[in-house]
């Protein structure tokens, strides 16, 4: 079982090649970051060796193999097994003993992402509750895209309602009235511009907007009424 070279600060540790391992490791790559593959298949590992920039073959369950490759030289780790519940709990718990900083965790369901919580996951994924709630308020047609977080935080990208067209942002009171910050404007033809109170909407803008998940729901709903 081969060990890794020490890695660079911003290197990943990537366990679990299935499609969601595979798709964060490759972007990781992209984003100019080594990662350390692994997966207890070595037809998986032989498939995907000139992908990344190391992989191996290890039990991801046994805290030893993983010190072995050299995973406890990293600060962050993505643990992309999902449907072996008990293999997935154990990678983290590993993680854990071997005192990676950061530790992402992919869950299939709330049970399973209470159970990563509590073994030691800093942060639990579950991509396709996340994918659904996302498509759910774009098919409304209220948003054109949306991301919500743990903290009960969203930001989202809507069509500028009414009430805000042909008026500067201080003169709508958007924040005031509504409890959302508007980050930026997107015009038609035009780049993407941060917003400031002296910004004007026009009927055909995009606005990109923040805060508590409730209040960009209610502000984002304002484009049907």
């Amino acid at each position: 079982m081969a060990r890794a070279p020490t890695p660079r600060s911003d290197s990943v540790v990537v366990i679990g090649l299935g499609r969601f391992g595979t798709a964060v490791a490759r972007s990781l790559v992209q984003l100019g970051h080594d990662v350390l593959a692994v997966d207890e298949r070595p037809e998986i590992v032989q498939r995907f060796a000139s992908d990344f920039t190391h992989v191996v073959s290890a039990d991801s369950t046994d805290t030893e193999a993983l010190r072995q490759i050299g995973a406890d030289q990293f600060d962050r780790a993505v643990v992309g097994i999902g449907t072996d519940i008990e293999a997935s709990v154990l990678t983290v718990l590993s993680l854990v003993e071997l005192g990676i900083d950061e530790v992402w965790a992919k869950a299939i369901n709330a049970k399973h992402a209470r159970i990563l919580e509590r073994v030691g996951a800093n942060h639990v994924i579950r991509p396709e509750s996340a994918m659904g709630e996302r498509v759910a308020h774009m098919v409304t047609g209220a948003m054109i895209d949306y991301i919500e977080f743990d903290d009960g935080f969203a930001i989202a990208r809507t069509r500028a309602p009414e009430i805000s067209w042909d008026h500067t942002l201080e003169e709508t009171g958007l924040r005031r009235k509504y409890g959302i910050t508007v980050v930026g404007v997107k015009r038609r033809g035009q780049d993407f511009t941060y917003a400031r109170p002296e910004t004007s909407i026009a009927k055909s803008d995009e606005l990109i907007v923040c805060g508590e998940t409730s209040k960009v729901e209610s502000f984002c709903a304002l484009t049907h009424t």
